[in-house]
């Protein structure tokens, strides 16, 4: 995994990135450089056997954060006389419904409680109520609360009903298991920095080239068309506009660590181990999880906070910042709560580890784990 000084991020991306990874971006690379593109286009060809999505699919990458690919996905896939359905269980939910309105594309606002998840069942009722939608647009992991959403069953709706889906797997892809065959998809967004493991800076989109082909002439923005950029890209290798080029040269890297690892289910078993040694050391201290086990993705944990009036978060955050960790603010509005992170080039025994932190946080403070057990079960 990793070693030195640096704290350990905790969070759904940006995240912790092993030494081999950071050490690709010590070279500098020619934008237009063959090298560099033959890199860019090994990169895009194993995004989309990820998914499984072979000759059918494409995938277009993209300079920016993941939400740039978000809203790319959107206004290149979704027609300007589309109308949107969002099924709405957190913070990036509620993100895509805001990106619809700024694109001016009609959105239906589904509000789904945060600790349940979207199912196909969801989807359908509201397809019934509603004839005049097109798409939808899925989060398939919600990381606001860390709800796990029925992405499967939400996508067979969709074909079903012969609505577009756009499913944003910002926080799953590559970790949880994603198939066309299975789960088919017009278009799936997701990043650099998340699950593969290496640095924010590039996000993607893979499409049916079917849809992508369909997506000629409608971007909002010249920066952000899909179909435009990967028209150039075959025709010369190359990106329209100055690419990241050590983010794409660490995405590489960290690929080709993915495959070495064993792919999406060893990935997926590694996180899965460093979720439940978080949850059961953080029980043990007395910590009660948001979400029920039954719901919870193994990306990132929604923990209440102690029930202590002295409880401050910017304080239990520096305290076990010190410590070595980086924890994540909550993203619930009803209740006070902290994220944890599971993801990133770490271990169980890094999560054991984490416990402590936290354990020792509690004692700092003068929250100590008996007395943030017996008020937390109040």
């Amino acid at each position: 995994m990793i070693r030195g000084n640096d704290p350990i991020l905790l969070t759904p991306g940006p995240l912790t990135t092993s030494l081999t990874t950071k050490q690709a971006m010590l070279r500098d690379w020619g934008s237009w450089d063959a090298s560099f593109n033959r890199i860019t286009l090994s990169i895009c060809k194993d995004l989309v056997e990820v998914v499984g999505g072979g000759a059918d699919y494409a995938c277009v990458p993209l300079q920016g954060s993941g939400t740039f690919a978000v809203e790319a996905a959107i206004g290149n896939v979704v027609p300007r006389d589309g109308k949107v359905l969002v099924p709405n269980n957190g913070a990036y939910c509620a993100r895509i419904v805001k990106i619809c309105r700024y694109l001016g594309r009609a959105v239906v606002d589904l509000p789904v409680p945060e600790d349940q998840p979207v199912t196909g069942a969801t989807i359908a009722a509201a397809l019934d109520a509603d004839p005049g939608i097109t798409h939808v647009a899925q989060v398939h992991c919600e990381t606001g609360a860390g709800v796990l959403n029925d992405l499967t069953g939400v996508a067979q709706v969709c074909q079903a009903r012969g609505k577009g889906l756009i499913v944003d797997a910002m926080s799953s892809f590559a970790a949880l298991p994603i198939d066309v065959a299975s789960t088919p998809f017009d278009a799936l967004v997701a990043a650099s920095g998340k699950c593969l493991e290496g640095v924010p800076g590039m996000g993607f989109v893979i499409l049916r080239k079917a849809v992508l082909e369909g997506c000629a002439g409608n971007s909002h923005s010249l920066a952000m068309d899909l179909h435009d950029q990967y028209s150039y890209m075959q025709k010369t290798t190359q990106w329209r506009f100055t690419p990241p080029t050590h983010v794409v040269a660490a995405l590489r890297a960290a690929i080709d660590q993915f495959h070495q690892e064993g792919g999406q289910p060893a990935r997926l078993a590694r996180y899965t181990e460093n979720c439940r040694a978080l949850i059961d050391g953080m029980r043990s201290l007395g910590f009660r999880t948001y979400l029920p086990d039954a719901v919870q993705a193994p990306i990132i944990v929604t923990f209440h906070a102690p029930a202590d009036p002295a409880y401050v978060f910017k304080a239990f955050y520096e305290a076990t910042r010190e410590r070595g960790y980086i924890l994540y603010p909550g993203k619930l509005t009803q209740v006070e709560t902290f994220r944890v992170g599971c993801i990133g080039a770490i271990d169980a025994n890094e999560m054991r580890n984490v416990v402590t932190a936290v354990a020792q946080t509690l004692t700092a403070l003068g929250l100590h784990a008996d007395l943030a057990r017996r008020r937390l079960a109040a």
